[in-house]
């Protein structure tokens, strides 16, 4: 495991915030940045971490809507055969 000296890491500026969370507002773009800001080792360890919590809650968020529609469809599907 990669050790942070978490004492001499520089800020993140606000100007690179800025950035980060325009390109976090393109789709797919998003999902490369912010694999790239998570597993990359010259990233920032405040801007890493936000990103590994942000892929996080995407794979929730992914998650959750894939559970929805399976049950949407399967409520479908069980009225469509109550009427056949």
């Amino acid at each position: 495991m990669e050790q942070h000296n978490y004492r001499n890491a520089e800020p993140v500026s606000l100007g690179d915030w800025m950035l980060t969370l325009f390109l976090t507002f393109i789709p797919l773009v998003n999902l490369i940045a912010l694999l790239v800001w998570s597993f990359s080792s010259s990233t920032a360890p405040s801007k890493q971490n936000w990103a590994r919590a942000t892929l996080l809650w995407m794979i929730i968020g992914i998650a959750i809507v894939f559970v929805i529609t399976l049950l949407g469809v399967g409520s479908a599907v069980m009225l469509g055969s109550q009427y056949n």
